[in-house]
Formats: C-alpha cells, structure tokens, sequence
C-alpha cells in the first residue's frame, strides 16, 4: 500500500507543477463525505479510498481539487480550467459518481 502512496503523493505534485500551483501538504486519511479537500493555503486532504480506485479517477480528483487554487468555485472558469487540463473531466465525475 506504501507504493501506491508515494504514487499519488507523486501525482499530486506533477499535476501541481504542471498547473503552476502551490501544494503545501498532502495528507492520506479516511473521509465520511468526500473524496478530497483542498484549503486555500494548499493543504490537500485525500480520502484513503483513492488508493482503491483506477488511476484515471484519482487523477481528476486530484486535478479537481488543484483548480480549486486557482478558481474557488465550480463556475464556468473552473469548468475551463477542468476542460484544458482534462477535457474528459465530466465522463471521469460521472464514473466516479456511480460508485
């Protein structure tokens, strides 16, 4: 299970870079609700189910919770953003929302 940790952490920060965003922290751990939380000063919180899922789901979790550095709501620009760095974002939301 350690591997696919440092996978995800290492995700993480690729997809930052490529985003041109900063992450602080990146924690691992069990949420009721959700499958991610990113606070503003780039502490990102991601649920231990992650490690479960295909990699094409973590990532648009993680890229999902990254434009949230850039744009805080789920708005058109957020939209945008979610376009240009994954442009089959809305087929992966869906897939994600069926488990």
């Amino acid at each position: 299970m350690n591997d696919n940790k440092a996978d995800l952490k290492s995700t993480v920060w690729q997809w930052a870079d490529r985003i041109g965003v900063k992450v602080r922290e990146i924690h691992l751990r069990q949420m009721q609700q959700k499958w991610a939380s990113i606070s503003m000063k780039g502490r990102l919180t991601l649920n231990t189910e992650l490690l479960d899922l295909p990699e094409a789901l973590t990532e648009f979790v993680i890229v999902h919770e990254l434009v949230h550095l850039l744009v805080p709501n789920h708005g058109k620009l957020f939209k945008g953003y979610m376009s240009a760095y994954l442009p089959d974002w809305q087929e992966r939301q869906d897939r994600l929302r069926s488990l």
